[in-house]
């Protein structure tokens, strides 16, 4: 008996699949799901931002779910009409990157811009592993793949080009009417258009990838050269830049957070330590801030390129990636230098250190210039980027994700990558210090700050005018050798310095003379 019942079900299944449905019918379907599944979170921040009174907000909402199934119905209706099974697997891809989108905006609280797009194409493998679960996994399973199995196999009656006019024409009418009715709320959508947009699926994600398409098309073109440099000495100086990965201000014991997480570092009375911010909150435009002459949405010549240029000996190592376009002698990254140095774990960031002095005192010149890239704050999984003896802060979340649960033991690991950072750097000193022969520097800058729960946010991303103080306020801290550069005093510099201060203070290290360079974005005095 059970197992007649189970073959009248399966059939009745089968009959249901099998059985030819109006595109009209099957765009409404698809519209009604795609609301349903994917865009709560948007109607949420819409219920909980909107300024009006109960009723004009239940107005705005009603007004909003009209234009949205509107919308999506004509998407559907055009592309399933006019590329037939090519819109079946355009849709099929949709109801899977939404469901991807929608978990990641719940999960991580992010919203889908053109910044977030930017780092899913900057993100490597090894580090987007670090998202994957049983839970994304299933979610995506469930809310992306079964919906998607629909948009294939659903037979449909696609109609005639007339019907075609008719039900479109109707909806875009449908659209502008609702539209001019709402024309009062254009000043508080224009004002939230960033959040609104980027939780807005698909439109988020289809939207801001042609927009990074297109930036990076524009990126493209050649780098806007700076005026020819000269080096004005011959004495052996050799600086080395180090870019820090999601470092922020907050939890460094040098700006006085409670836990002793900086302990080699805050014994140096030698350390000049600056306040600071990023340009932006993550790491393609952070990076290119801290390595061009000024900030633009132009592509000019970066520091290590241009020193490259003017005589100096460049080497960018790197455990990272999203830097702007480097052309130097010596790019290596941190399997390149795995190969050269057996053993090493490529993981951690002391393999950016192998061999430096070394590389340092072969060089043929007199002026050598060294960029460690890091990664070692890089979430999701900050346990990975240090070894376990630096786990002095316990127990650790083993991602952002189980952290979610427990936001103690995602500082926790959090702090144990500053506590690493602070061996390193403290290392790089020492090394620094016992090569007598050479003027040299150490400058530590984060391209970056890190959310870790803090309203509910977690990482970085977001627009700057969105970001919270944690996502922008970075670690900006200077080692010079005796009797090399003077600091200026407090008094000729702002009390929060920007990224931009990297280019110039650098040229003045190394001897550069450039109408380039300019004095009032440079932290020492400049030699005559």
């Amino acid at each position: 008996m059970k197992y007649c019942l189970y073959l009248c079900s399966m059939k009745r299944i089968k009959d249901i699949l099998h059985k030819k449905i109006s595109l009209l019918a099957f765009s409404c379907i698809v519209s009604v799901a795609t609301l349903l599944l994917y865009n709560i979170p948007f109607f949420s921040y819409v219920a909980e931002n909107s300024n009006e009174g109960t009723g004009g907000k239940i107005f705005l909402l009603a007004s909003l779910t009209v234009v949205m199934l509107v919308l999506n119905f004509m998407m559907t209706y055009l592309t399933m009409f006019l590329t037939r099974m090519v819109g079946r697997i355009l849709l099929a891809i949709f109801s899977v990157i939404n469901a991807t989108a929608v978990y990641f905006i719940m999960t991580y609280s992010v919203i889908i811009d053109a910044t977030t797009i930017e780092n899913v194409f900057n993100t490597r493998y090894s580090e987007a592993s670090g998202f994957f679960s049983v839970w994304l996994w299933l979610f995506i399973a469930v809310f992306g793949v079964v919906p998607a199995l629909y948009c294939l196999l659903q037979p449909v009656v696609y109609g005639k080009a007339k019907k075609m006019a008719i039900w479109c024409g109707g909806a875009l009418a449908v659209v502008l009417a609702v539209g001019a009715m709402n024309i009062s709320q254009t000043l508080w959508i224009s004002e939230h258009d960033t959040e609104l947009g980027g939780l807005l699926q698909p439109w988020s994600y289809i939207a801001n990838t042609y927009r990074v398409a297109v930036s990076s098309h524009d990126e493209q073109v050649e780098e806007i050269k700076l005026p020819d440099g000269k080096i004005a000495d011959q004495e052996k100086t050799v600086v080395v830049l180090v870019i820090g990965e999601s470092a922020r201000k907050a939890n460094f014991q040098l700006y006085g957070y409670q836990r002793k997480n900086n302990p080699l570092l805050a014994k140096r009375k030698d350390l000049k330590v600056f306040q600071a911010t990023s340009c932006a909150t993550y790491t393609t435009a952070g990076t290119k801030a801290i390595l061009e002459p000024k900030n633009s949405d132009d592509l000019y010549e970066m520091l290590p390129n241009y020193a490259y240029r003017t005589g100096v000996d460049v080497s960018w190592r790197t455990s990272n990636w999203g830097e702007p376009p480097i052309h130097i002698g010596e790019y290596l990254t941190n399997e390149q230098l795995g190969e050269m140095f057996p053993g090493e774990n490529i993981y951690h960031d002391a393999i950016l250190l192998k061999g430096l002095r070394e590389r340092i005192e072969n060089s043929k010149k007199n002026k050598v210039l060294i960029v460690l890239h890091t990664s070692t704050s890089h979430g999701p999984k900050y346990v990975g980027k240090y070894p376990k003896e630096f786990e002095a802060y316990k127990p650790v979340a083993g991602s952002v994700e189980e952290g979610q649960k427990n936001v103690n033991m995602l500082i926790n690991a959090y702090d144990n990558t500053i506590l690493y950072t602070d061996f390193l750097l403290d290392s790089l000193i020492n090394t620094l210090s016992d090569m007598k022969e050479w003027h040299s520097a150490m400058i530590f800058i984060s391209d970056h700050g890190e959310s870790l729960g803090e309203n509910n946010m977690f990482m970085h991303g977001l627009p700057m005018k969105l970001a919270p103080k944690v996502q922008y306020e970075i670690p900006f801290f200077v080692w010079t050798s005796k009797d090399f550069r003077t600091y200026k005093p407090a008094s000729e510099l702002p009390k929060v310095l920007e990224q931009h201060y990297i280019f110039h203070s650098v040229l003045n290290l190394l001897g550069i003379e450039s109408e380039a360079y300019d004095k009032d974005f440079d932290i020492y005095t400049k030699t005559e």
